[in-house]
């Protein structure tokens, strides 16, 4: 079940591209070389590593996607791996255990649920493609420790206007 959650501002190191459908690899595949960089400079995640859904264009299968892993302080960028901050705020937040495949369907009920209540996102919709003030999937389940993407525990969490 969904619920809402006031979240602080959160920094975090990540690198942002532009992919489609079936080239996430390009983004998803930078969080465990952006975990090394930190440990490098001796920086520890202060969360789980994420995915931001900066833009989505169905229409052209074209996303705004940026890997983030969360950190207790701003650091400094380099290269293309760049500070951010995710914004204060409301969130609608949902858990999910299972496979990736089944996000799809976990999105469309948390979207569905949250029209129900009235409530709107931080979200502008300019010609057919969606711009979020921040959309995140965050991945609690190291891959290394737990493979079997079945046993994966995701969280959504969809900040609100």
């Amino acid at each position: 079940m969904p619920q809402i959650v006031e979240f602080p501002e959160r920094p975090y190191a990540g690198v942002r591209r532009t992919i489609t459908m079936t080239t996430f690899g390009l983004v998803a595949d930078r969080i465990g070389e952006i975990i090394g960089w930190l440990a490098e400079r001796g920086i520890a995640p202060a969360g789980a590593p994420f995915l931001r859904y900066h833009s989505i264009d169905m229409a052209n299968d074209r996303l705004v996607v940026e890997a983030g892993v969360p950190v207790a302080t701003p650091v400094e960028g380099e290269g293309d791996i760049l500070p951010g901050t995710l914004p204060a705020g409301r969130y609608v937040a949902v858990s999910h255990h299972g496979h990736l495949d089944q996000l799809a369907g976990v999105i469309e009920s948390l979207l569905k649920w949250a029209g129900e209540q009235g409530l709107e996102w931080d979200m502008t919709d300019k010609d057919g493609v969606e711009h979020w003030g921040c959309r995140l999937e965050l991945y609690n389940t190291n891959p290394m420790v737990e493979p079997d993407m079945n046993n994966w525990d995701t969280d959504l969490q969809f900040r609100l206007a």
